[in-house]
């Protein structure tokens, strides 16, 4: 059993070596845990490839059916062919001599509320990565305390056990916590892609220019 508890610890001790991110961080941010290259914010220029916005489009919130639409757009639940089509219809409700601007509202909307939304979800994955860091610490030091414990002669055997099973307890805790961030990583990747999908919908229903 004391083999089998060593081992297991051992495998503790080397996950929680991650202290920083395992995964190749991208851009100017060493501890940035994802693949994905960290972009904190993005610029227009990269999602709309048209004409310049007219200044009005900054108003989009102060329109309500523009404001509703955009949340409605913006949200993953719906899915995506179904925001296409939500997009159609509004374009066909709007007089001719109007639709140039409320689409114009409707790519600035998107983009602000879809990018916004992208950097807080940036900003919370370097707060996860962060925790990460310091759970990887503390287990490594718990590690070495339970290296140093076991090595007295005088040693109680059940205190031994109750820690090597919290820490090992721990580190699941932590390995599912990697696990996990994986898959939010891909999250801002989605907002973007979600965006230039809705932004090209939306350009294919403008006027010609």
């Amino acid at each position: 059993m004391l083999w089998f508890m060593r081992a297991l610890i051992a495998a503790a001790l080397g996950f929680a070596a991650l202290s920083r991110p395992v995964f190749a961080a991208q851009g100017d941010d060493p501890d940035w845990p994802c693949i994905q290259r960290k972009v904190p914010e993005l610029s227009i220029g990269q999602i709309w490839t048209g004409p310049e916005l007219p200044p009005q489009a900054a108003d989009w919130s102060k329109d309500e059916a523009v404001s509703e639409l955009v949340d409605d757009l913006a949200a993953r639940r719906l899915p995506l062919p179904e925001a296409q089509e939500k997009i159609k219809a509004y374009r066909d409700t709007l007089p001719t001599d109007q639709r140039t601007l409320h689409i114009a509202m409707l790519i600035q909307g998107l983009f602000d509320k879809m990018n916004g939304e992208r950097s807080h979800v940036i900003s919370g994955i370097a707060r996860y990565a962060q925790r990460q860091r310091d759970l990887a610490a503390s287990l490594r030091r718990e590690g070495s305390a339970l290296d140093a414990m076991r090595a007295k002669p005088d040693v109680d055997q059940n205190q031994v056990t109750l820690r090597s099973e919290r820490l090992m307890f721990q580190t699941r805790i932590f390995q599912e916590r990697v696990q996990s961030l994986t898959y939010v990583c891909e999250v801002p990747t989605l907002i973007e892609q979600r965006l230039y999908a809705l932004v090209k919908t939306l350009a294919e229903a403008s006027p010609a220019q």
